[in-house]
């Protein structure tokens, strides 16, 4: 190589001065992965304006608080649309339960209608009975009795079978407020405040009591109430 060659080498080859320039104009191709580096930003800053170091790390600052406000908002929107998205499932549930309140209420007075329909069918077939046994010309009273007989124990097979049970004391039992319904206190020699005679029995379905059964209390007065 001549020296002519090798003078222009040198003039060509980039100086310090037009290093430092390029990296401070901010060159991509001039750029290193420190420079990338926010606390090394701040830092070369300092080396050579405390103000500006300041400012550099500020301008960092606000990008950070950009980035998390940023990912609060995304966070935000999801918590949103998961709220939604329960509310939506809240109000079809709830939808779905007065539908179903009402599908049930229909089927119970259905129930209830037949059930009616029913009790009133069988009603009819004992009065039926009644009327024929009322309409007999016989004068057989004999006859007469055994057909009322069967009527009531026809009448009683049916509330049996509706679940209505008598409630009928026995005398010298013990008062039941709740089924039994205290008429009158009369002279016994039964043990005092006990049932003397059942009036009227009552009636009951499951736990509920339709009638009281009607009765006399002793007074305890008797010969026997000692």
């Amino acid at each position: 190589m001549s020296d002519d060659e090798g003078t222009n080498a040198v003039e060509d080859a980039p100086s310090d001065e037009t290093r430092d320039a390029a990296g401070a104009s901010g060159d991509p191709g001039m750029r290193t992965d420190r420079e990338s580096d926010p606390e090394e930003l701040v830092e070369r800053a300092a080396d050579y304006d405390e103000e500006l170091a300041a400012d550099v790390e500020a301008v960092i600052g606000v990008d950070r608080r950009d980035e998390e406000l940023d990912s609060l908002q995304e966070r935000l929107e999801e918590r949103e649309a998961e709220i939604e998205e329960l509310e939506s499932k809240l109000k079809r549930k709830q939808a779905d339960f007065q539908n179903y309140k009402k599908r049930a209420e229909k089927r119970r007075k259905q129930v209830e209608e037949r059930a009616t329909e029913d009790l009133v069918g069988r009603l009819v077939g004992v009065r039926d009975d009644l009327k024929r046994a009322l309409e007999e010309e016989s004068g057989d009273v004999e006859a007469l009795r055994e057909g009322v007989e069967m009527t009531v124990r026809e009448f009683d097979r049916l509330l049996e079978d509706e679940g209505v049970a008598e409630i009928d004391p026995d005398p010298g039992s013990d008062v039941d407020p709740q089924r039994h319904q205290v008429m009158v206190r009369v002279e016994s020699d039964r043990p005092e405040g006990t049932v003397d005679e059942v009036f009227a029995a009552g009636y009951e379905m499951g736990e509920k009591v339709i009638r009281e059964a009607q009765v006399t209390v002793s007074d305890g007065s008797g010969d026997g109430g000692d």
